[in-house]
Order: C-alpha cells, then sequence, then structure tokens
C-alpha cells in the first residue's frame, strides 16, 4: 500500500530503503534532526551490522513507514499504542535532512497518515507527543486541525532549559468534517 500526494509518498519501509535508513538515522553521532527530536534523550549512533538486525522490527510493518519525494527517502511517519486496548494511539514522524523542513513534506506525510490510520482502524482519536521547542511541529498540528490537549510544563529539560511536553490531537468526526 502507498499514498501519494504531490511529490509525497508514503510507504512501507523495504529492504532496499535499509542502507538509506541507517545513513539517515544511526550513522551519525550529532545528527541535526536530533535537535528537534527530543534532544533530552540520548542518541547513540550504532554500525551498519547492527541496525541490520533490527530489520524485522521495520521492513513491511503497519506502523513504521517511509516519506520519500522524488524517489528519495527522507523520513518516516509512524504510531505507537499508548493503550491499545482503548485504541488510544500516538504518531510521529520525522523528516530527517533540513533541506526538506520547513517544505510542506511533513504536512503532506502526515496528512495521508492519519487518512490512512482512520481507514485502517477503528480509532476515535489520533494524538501526537511533542515537546514546547519544537516549533515547527507543533504549527503542522495546528494546520491539521489539531487540538492541543495537554501541556506538561516544565517536564523536558535540554541544555540547561526545562521545555513543556505538548499533547496534540484530533478526534476522527473533526478530522472527517475538514476533509470532507
Amino acid at each position: 500500500m502507498t499514498y501519494t500526494t504531490d511529490n509525497v509518498t508514503i510507504r512501507p519501509i523495504q529492504e532496499e530503503d535499509l542502507n538509506r535508513m541507517w545513513e539517515l538515522t544511526f550513522k551519525e553521532a550529532n545528527p541535526e534532526w536530533k535537535k528537534w527530536d527530543a534532544p533530552y534523550y540520548p542518541h547513540n549512533p550504532i554500525p551498519l551490522e547492527k541496525f541490520m538486525e533490527r530489520k524485522s522490527n521495520i521492513v513491511n510493518k503497519d506502523d513504521y513507514w517511509a516519506i520519500e519525494t522524488d524517489g528519495k527517502l527522507i523520513g518516516m511517519v509512524s504510531y505507537y499504542w499508548e493503550h491499545e486496548p482503548s485504541l488510544w494511539l500516538e504518531m510521529g514522524i520525522l523528516i530527517y535532512e533540513p533541506t526538506y523542513w520547513s517544505g510542506g513534506y511533513g504536512t503532506k506525510a502526515l496528512t495521508m497518515w492519519i487518512d490512512h490510520l482512520f481507514n485502517k482502524m477503528p480509532l476515535v482519536r489520533v494524538g501526537l507527543t511533542t515537546w514546547s521547542g519544537n516549533t515547527r511541529m507543533i504549527r503542522v498540528a495546528e494546520k491539521l486541525g489539531m487540538t492541543m490537549e495537554a501541556r506538561i510544563r516544565k517536564v523536558r529539560y535540554w541544555e540547561g532549559v526545562y521545555y513543556d511536553s505538548i499533547r496534540m490531537g484530533i478526534l476522527r468526526e473533526e478530522w472527517e468534517q475538514q476533509t470532507n
């Protein structure tokens, strides 16, 4: 299954994507993207061989898909269960290279991803969690019609500063109303 809007595609990760995924995610000790994606958690590079041992966790999975533009893999979308029995699902996104930041790629990818999640699962809500230092992610969530549902103050500490944890979400009926 693949979805495409304009020049952005989301799709399951394939084995041939793995070298590129490793280069983007675990090759470098301090990649630029990590400054925005939960920088308060440590990031450790791993050798390609070690990364390949994890391939069964990401190849052809429902919860972890590639984002590409013009045939080039630039990021990923994902989801995880906060509490599966109550269908509480949270999603995430990473656009790895700064060249593709603020170009609308994330908004397009998340629009397709939310559509996919609501169409494939009996969800009543899709959410995402970020931190107050990631203003681009908050803007994307707002553009998608998400509501700030929680701001947990000063719980993310990074480089001598406390930041808030931000939880945003959209209900199925809100999504359907704005996309129809």
